[in-house]
């Protein structure tokens, strides 16, 4: 494929782009040769490992600075890091990044002792977290809470409430809850091991990992259990919004990386392929899909890159992060269904790389905020509603 537009915008994180799609194709890629051949989701152990063995490297949580064992890089070469992982077609790149198991952007706000015990290992890849924040009536609306956390007489806090679709818990070490206190939302570090701390109901979807029901049954925290202590009491919503649009970009990244796999998987089949006497690239309907596919990706591309760099240059509006990830998840999926066209019953049959990538994009239009509320956010920002 010839010299891409978005180019431009990829100039400056070339070399560390490079890198890590060179310790994918070197370490990642005959690893995942060793995945079993059911099930969608490697094994806890080797992500555990990928984890590890990407902050070695310094690409795992690499948006932290230096002092808390990240890498210091700009925002913008974390997103094309994303979209490489998603490019790569390989399952476990994904995993050498982090996401909703790794640092949260929340512990960021916490106090030195905080960062120290539980930030400072997650940007390690050597501990994992998970985040409790959607309710069964509180899902898109995360903050009308009905968990709550009363304030006990010595200063210490009872959580009580059920979180659900909750990622990682099966696995993490310390959950971070957001309860409503009197003051406000709050999010709390809460152990896994908890005695009070119970997992409920496991969610199995379409594809991907598990997702968990949390019970709190009047979980007894300490004061110091507030993210960021006093001053974080009440503080959570604000701190999430953040949290959220970079969230949001990091997600649409990935999509463009999955379209981008996608498309190219098309193209090289469409030019082998042949039916009556032609390969299948020569007749209009197949280009038609894949020039579209085209088109559609270049724009998510430009239009995620161009907000991830407004990001470094200090404008983080929460409406251009719900562009990005409105436009790239939903062209994700159309590119993966235009991409499973022409391939037809090649590509439907279970161990084809598209016939996995049909039933997990379709996961990226929920996570972080479904396509329907990016328009919610973007219309509020448009003066509508």
């Amino acid at each position: 494929m010839s010299t891409s537009p978005s180019s431009v915008l990829e100039a400056d994180h070339r070399e560390i782009v490079d890198s890590f799609t060179s310790f994918v194709r070197r370490e990642l890629v005959p690893l995942a040769a060793e995945l079993p051949e059911s099930g969608d989701l490697p094994p806890a152990e080797m992500r555990a490992y990928v984890r590890r063995r990407s902050a070695k490297l310094g690409f795992y949580a690499a948006d932290h600075p230096e002092e808390l064992g990240g890498s210091g890089m700009p925002f913008t070469a974390v997103v094309q890091l994303h979209h490489a992982a998603g490019s790569s077609g390989c399952p476990l790149a994904p995993y050498a990044l982090a996401g909703s198991d790794g640092p949260s952007p929340l512990l960021r706000q916490g106090t030195p002792e905080q960062i120290e015990r539980y930030l400072k290992p997650l940007v390690r890849g050597e501990a994992t977290r998970c985040l409790a924040l959607t309710e069964p009536n509180a899902g898109s609306d995360a903050f009308r809470l009905t968990s709550t956390a009363g304030r006990r007489d010595d200063g210490g806090w009872v959580l009580s409430g059920r979180k659900t679709f909750v990622s990682n818990a099966g696995h993490a070490d310390f959950a971070i809850v957001v309860a409503q206190a009197e003051a406000g939302a709050t999010a709390f570090i809460v152990p896994m091991d908890h005695p009070r701390l119970r997992i409920g109901q496991c969610y199995a979807g379409m594809s991907g990992e598990e997702l968990y029901e949390l019970i709190l049954d009047d979980v007894e925290l300490p004061a110091d259990a507030v993210v960021g202590g006093e001053p974080g009491i009440g503080a959570a919503l604000g701190h999430g919004i953040d949290s959220l649009s970079r969230g949001r970009l990091v997600v649409a990244a990935m999509c463009n990386g999955i379209a981008e796999y996608a498309l190219r998987t098309g193209v090289e089949y469409a030019r082998e392929r042949r039916a009556f006497g032609e390969r299948i690239g020569a007749y209009q309907h197949v280009q038609e899909h894949l020039v579209t596919s085209r088109a559609e990706v270049e724009a998510a591309k430009l239009l995620t890159l161009a907000c991830a760099r407004l990001v470094d240059d200090g404008t983080e509006a929460p409406e251009n992060a719900a562009l990005a990830k409105l436009t790239a998840s939903e062209t994700a999926v159309r590119v993966v269904d235009r991409a499973l066209r022409v391939h037809g019953a090649t590509g439907w049959v279970r161990g084809h790389p598209l016939e996995f990538l049909y039933r997990y994009v379709r996961m990226m239009t929920i996570i972080e905020g479904t396509s329907e509320i990016q328009k919610v956010i973007v219309a509020r920002a448009m003066g509508l509603g």
